[in-house]
């Protein structure tokens, strides 16, 4: 009873401040709008026609379709392989880095630039990197080792580029369970009499099982959901992404599209459920807490030596990988002559200007404020507020994390240029520079909130409540006392933003029009042509910009980031 009584006396007073009424409405407005709506517009359309009234005769034409049947179990395959390869790679990074003692500096430090590297660089440099290297013409292939029909396309060269783009992700899930499992555990083992191998079988791995099979389902939902990578190294190896995009542009038919894009959701969103209220749970709660003392590392060579030369040839293969593009734009032709020229970039400028480049700064510059001040919003009402719409909130914002670009790309078009609101208010959005910037911002909202909620639990209240205690009210406290206390988060979402919007690629593609030029659909486009030196030039450009943005932001970080009275104890 009282209880009860307290929650409604929370409620009045949680509804009667200025601040969070109408902040809850415009983010519940913003979250319905353009994450519920599209999705929701794509399932209408897929089960509902306006002759034949409720139908499943879209889904009876698509699954009559032979390409989209390959398509579908091509993509699953395609998931399943980079799962598990990513997976293992990131397990064997995070147990060296955790468990292995490497005594070289250089080494420990190329292990963590390579394991970033891919996390910051946009999608698709890697699948550039394996034509330059390993195609028809490629360094390696053809210039080396004189094989003049190789053939990177397809299967097995998605998923070289994807295990090794998606593996650092599962590298840093898996180091942080390593690091939280107590040394006592398995040292108590190894007295025992057991070797490392069944230490690690009986003791280490069964208590990372929840975390590994949360780091497969995370990777398996990054691939199945990737566009990039298929598009450009795919060759005639279709997946559900791909198949989706040429459904809208070469078939023109947007209807097949939603139905098939609906089938593609209804996969990523099982596997998201299942990553984010099951596994992940159990994850946590297998591994609570932190190791109780340091753990002692392995100084065996017969250990260290060939664990740490494999992940070395990995990390120089990767390295390697990078290098290819800057030099891929410097070369006259790759494979053919390669003196040194200044033609791609001169041909890039030519072609499009500084526009490209403009266009893609500017509509990400105006999305990453947007996006981080809305993510620590979200954030805030959801650690520190008690609503019963709080739990929808954070739902939804994290929705977008299991919507491939595609799908959202699809659910954009039959939302606002033909739905229910195309013909409305919103008729204008369709086609403009608004409607890439709110895809910028839905698309990075999940991490930005993730990343705010974990910065907001580690606040004491009383903190808060101390400025309640004084008189203000939730806004006054929100930019005065809680803001400022989680800047690093603040700044990280504002970088990672900008950085996750100037390398998209997969929804854009779709709602871009004439009238903007963007560096990723750039690259694309001469990709496609056979032109890789100028869409060399253009992800030079690109990576140039997005490892700026990250130098200023660590600068941010370290000017701005503590508080002087922290700097001075006090």
């Amino acid at each position: 009873m009282i209880r009860a009584q307290s929650a409604r006396l929370n409620r009045k007073k949680l509804w009667g401040d200025p601040f969070v009424m109408p902040t809850v409405i415009v983010v519940l407005l913003f979250l319905v709008l353009f994450i519920l709506y599209p999705l929701a517009t794509l399932l209408v359309d897929s089960v509902y026609s306006a002759d034949a009234g409720l139908t499943l005769s879209v889904f009876r034409r698509i699954l009559d379709l032979k390409r989209f049947r390959s398509a579908f179990s091509n993509t699953l395959w395609l998931g399943l392989i980079t799962g598990f390869g990513s997976t293992l790679l990131g397990l064997l990074f995070a147990y060296v880095d955790c468990y292995v003692e490497i005594k070289s500096k250089p080494v420990r430090r190329l292990f963590g630039v390579v394991s970033m590297l891919p996390v910051v660089s946009p999608p698709f440099v890697l699948s550039l990197s394996m034509m330059l290297l390993f195609g028809r013409t490629g360094l390696i292939t053809r210039t080396l080792l004189q094989i003049y029909d190789s053939n990177i396309y397809g299967l097995h060269g998605i998923a070289i580029v994807q295990t090794l783009t998606f593996f650092p992700v599962c590298y840093l899930m898996l180091k942080g369970l390593l690091k939280n499992i107590d040394p006592s555990l398995e040292e108590a083992s190894r007295n025992m009499g057991a070797s490392r191998f069944k230490v690690f079988t009986t003791v280490t791995l069964p208590l990372l099982l929840p975390g590994l099979g949360n780091a497969f389902l995370v990777t398996f939902i990054e691939s199945v959901a990737d566009f990039a990578n298929p598009m450009l190294i795919g060759g005639s190896y279709d997946t559900l992404a791909t198949t989706i995009y040429l459904q809208v542009t070469g078939a023109y038919d947007k209807v097949g599209a939603a139905g098939m894009a609906v089938v593609l959701l209804c996969l990523t969103l099982v596997l998201f459920l299942v990553q984010k209220y099951y596994l992940e749970v159990r994850t946590v709660a297998t591994l609570s807490g932190k190791a109780s003392r340091p753990r002692v590392a392995i100084a065996d060579k017969s250990v260290t030596v060939p664990l740490i030369l494999f992940c070395s040839m990995v990390s120089l293969f990767v390295i390697l990988m990078y290098i290819s593009i800057p030099f891929g734009a410097l070369f006259n032709l790759w494979g053919r002559d390669y003196s040194l020229t200044l033609k791609h970039f001169e041909y890039m400028f030519k072609y499009s200007g500084f526009k490209a480049f403009r266009d893609s700064f500017v509509l990400s510059l105006i999305a990453s404020p947007i996006t981080a001040l809305l993510s620590m919003i979200i954030s805030y009402f959801v650690v520190k507020k008690r609503f019963r719409a709080k739990a929808f909130i954070e739902f939804v914002s994290m929705l977008a994390m299991a919507v491939p670009g595609t799908v959202l790309g699809i659910g954009y078009i039959r939302g606002f240029s033909s739905g229910i609101l195309g013909t409305g208010f919103l008729q204008g959005l369709y086609g403009s520079a608004a409607i890439l910037i709110i895809v910028f911002v839905v698309r990075s909202l999940p991490i930005g909130t993730r990343s705010g909620i974990s910065a907001l639990r580690q606040i004491d209240s009383s903190i808060e409540e101390s400025a309640y205690d004084l008189g203000a009210n939730s806004g006054k406290v929100f930019l005065s006392v809680t803001l400022p206390l989680i800047k690093d988060s603040f700044f990280s979402g504002l970088v990672t933003t900008f950085v996750r919007s100037i390398t998209a690629i997969s929804a854009i593609i779709l709602l871009v029009t004439p009238q903007f030029l963007l560096i990723t659909t750039q690259i694309n486009e001469f990709a496609e042509k056979g032109k890789n030196g100028v869409a060399c030039a253009y992800a030079t450009m690109l990576i140039a910009i997005v490892y700026a943005s990250i130098s200023f932001m660590n600068l941010c970080i370290k000017r701005f980031g503590i508080s002087k009275s922290a700097k001075g104890g006090g």
